[in-house]
């Protein structure tokens, strides 16, 4: 079982960093080349197509901020964990889970799902 709870810091440090040449280097630390991403509202692949969909998150979202919640589980190269979305100092907005697989050290696919949101 491998310990990806420093990987999944590094993901959320990647949603919340707005200069784009620091997120562009967290994405390449974080992220495959060809890694992919999915959740109920968007998709994307590769490094430059999650750089751009986390910046459109971050225009629509200003001044909210991603944060892990619970701890990371993980074998072989799977993972799950965690978090919530909430304008600083204000109550949670969304949360959810998000399922990874991981390679060489960095995330390859990442499935989300959205565990509670506004409306319900």
């Amino acid at each position: 079982m491998g310990d990806y709870t420093d990987l999944v810091e590094r993901y959320i440090a990647t949603w919340n960093e707005t200069d784009a040449e620091r997120r562009r280097a967290l994405i390449a630390r974080t992220f495959t080349e060809s890694a992919s991403y999915i959740d109920p509202l968007m998709a994307s692949e590769g490094q430059s197509g999650i750089d751009g969909m986390i910046a459109a998150v971050q225009q629509r979202f200003a001044g909210y901020r991603f944060r892990r919640k619970g701890e990371v589980d993980g074998h072989n190269d799977r993972m799950r964990f965690s978090w919530e979305l909430a304008p600083e100092g204000g109550p949670v907005f969304v949360d959810g889970t998000d399922f990874a697989t991981v390679a060489d050290g960095r995330l390859h696919s990442v499935t989300g799902f959205l565990d509670r949101q506004p409306g319900g």
